[in-house]
C-alpha cells in the first residue's frame, strides 16, 4: 500500500452531496466520496465513500443527518480490510469556515473562495480510538455541469490490503449499481 507506507502527496477528487436532497439549510445524510488517483500506481485509482456519522463506538456506524458538512465527522459505517485487519475509516474536518457548509455546490464554492477544506482521514482501532493516516485537502470545485456528478465505486476501486469489507457487500454493490443508472437517466 505505497499511498498509506511511505509519506507523500496523491491528487484526489472529491464529492460532497445530500442522501435525499432536502434544502440546504435543512438536516440531511452527507457525503463525502474521495477519489485517490495512483493510489496503487498508475491507473490504479482508491475510492473511499464516507456518510456523517457519530464518533463513538456506536455512532460511528450510524449514518447522522446534519445541516453542516463540517459539523461532525464521516465514516465508512462498515469496515474496510485494512493490513489484513477490520477498521472503520473515517474523515473528521478541521473547522476552517466559519459560516456552516451546507454541502450544497454554491455553498460549496462560497466555502472554497475563502480557503480549503481540510479533514483528517482516520482509521478505527482495536481500542476505540482513531488513527490519523493523511490528510485531505480540497482546494477547488471539480468544473463540471450542475446535473452531473464523478461515479465512486469502492469495489470497482479498491486496492490490496485495502478493501471494503464483506459485510452487506452484495446490498452496497447493487445500491451503487442502481444509483449510477439512476443519475445517468436524470
Amino acid at each position: 500500500m505505497p499511498w498509506l507506507d511511505a509519506p507523500g502527496r496523491y491528487a484526489a477528487a472529491v464529492r460532497l452531496s445530500r442522501a435525499a436532497g432536502l434544502p440546504g439549510r435543512l438536516p440531511d445524510g452527507l457525503g463525502l466520496a474521495v477519489r485517490v488517483q495512483h493510489a496503487d500506481g498508475a491507473d490504479r485509482p482508491l475510492d473511499l465513500l464516507l456518510t456523517s456519522s457519530g464518533r463513538g463506538g456506536i455512532t460511528r456506524r450510524v449514518p447522522l443527518p446534519r445541516a453542516d458538512a463540517l459539523g461532525g465527522p464521516y465514516s465508512s459505517l462498515l469496515s474496510y480490510r485494512v493490513g489484513g485487519r477490520h477498521r472503520v475509516l473515517a474523515a473528521f474536518p478541521r473547522r476552517t469556515a466559519q459560516a456552516p457548509v451546507h454541502g450544497d455546490p454554491e455553498s460549496l464554492r462560497r466555502t472554497l473562495a475563502a480557503g480549503p477544506l481540510v479533514f483528517d482521514l482516520c482509521a478505527g482501532t482495536s481500542d476505540g480510538s482513531w488513527r490519523p493516516f493523511a490528510v485531505l485537502t480540497v482546494r477547488t470545485a471539480l468544473p463540471l455541469p450542475r446535473h452531473e456528478s464523478l461515479d465512486f465505486d469502492i469495489y470497482a476501486h479498491s486496492v490490496p490490503g485495502f478493501t471494503p469489507g464483506s459485510a452487506l457487500a452484495m446490498t452496497r454493490r447493487a445500491a451503487y449499481r442502481g444509483s449510477r443508472a439512476g443519475r445517468r437517466r436524470a
